[in-house]
């Protein structure tokens, strides 16, 4: 029987790539985004048929709840869960604008629990989840409060989802990326991290960064792969490391 999974967060970067190497192996995908238009764009362009766009902003209560509806209706006993859904964006934990600072936790935490709690009751026993945190998740940055505690309570909450999931045999993990060059590597300003001489200085030049190159997006999809394969049948509450040695160094 052909696999379903769920993508939230898949209309560029990690989250499509994931899209298109599930879709390569042969499953059946649905793309929840808030671009409609991107993420049906990314569902054209997937090998096989049957894939499924579903345009979502995870903050809203009706729009969960109508990705909920379509998921019963269209996709109902799907197998995996990928909660990849990000933004980023540099707000100090003091500046005046709390909703900027907020809608950080609003999207990663909030969004992300909002949709497990729509969405693991329609998932199969013995199915997956698999969270994308970051490297983030125990450093800091300036700038990167929000960012940071967003992705270290999802890692927390991968960790509780692996206990209370753990009769329904439901394995859930999380995947920690370093610096991967997609298009949440473009700044405010218009820059792309990976290719300023900050980057080139800290990282590969004083060998911070042990592989000294940024990741490649369906570098991350692959270890995506992997969590929701058999291989990794006794693997949950696991936190993977994909940050081309990064953590190593100091």
């Amino acid at each position: 029987m052909r696999k379903k999974v769920i993508i939230i967060g898949g209309s560029s970067g990690i989250g499509k790539a994931t899209a298109e190497r599930f879709a390569q192996e042969g499953w059946q995908v649905m793309v929840g985004a808030p671009e409609m238009a991107a993420t049906q764009q990314v569902i054209d362009k997937l090998e096989g048929d049957g894939h499924i766009a579903v345009e979502v902003d995870i903050t809203s209560d009706a729009q969960t709840e109508n990705l909920k509806k379509q998921t019963q209706e269209q996709f109902a006993d799907f197998h995996t869960l990928i909660n990849c859904a990000g933004i980023s964006r540099s707000v100090p934990l003091l500046d005046p604008d709390f909703k900027k600072w907020d809608h950080l936790l609003q999207v990663m935490l909030y969004g992300t629990v909002k949709v497990c709690r729509a969405l693991i009751p329609l998932l199969q026993d013995g199915g997956r989840i698999i969270n994308i945190t970051s490297i983030h998740h125990d450093r800091v940055a300036y700038g990167s409060s929000a960012y940071g505690m967003a992705k270290a309570a999802l890692t927390q909450l991968t960790r509780v989802l692996a206990v209370e999931l753990a009769p329904r045999n439901i394995l859930t993990n999380a995947i920690a990326p370093g610096f991967i060059n997609t298009p949440m590597s473009v700044k405010e300003d218009g820059k792309n991290e990976i290719e300023t001489e900050w980057f080139q200085n800290n990282y590969i030049k004083n060998d911070h960064l042990p592989l000294k190159r940024a990741g490649k997006p369906e570098e991350v999809a692959g270890v995506a792969w992997f969590l929701a394969s058999p291989d990794a049948s006794y693997m949950t509450g696991s936190v993977l490391e994909v940050n081309g040695g990064l953590t190593v160094t100091f």
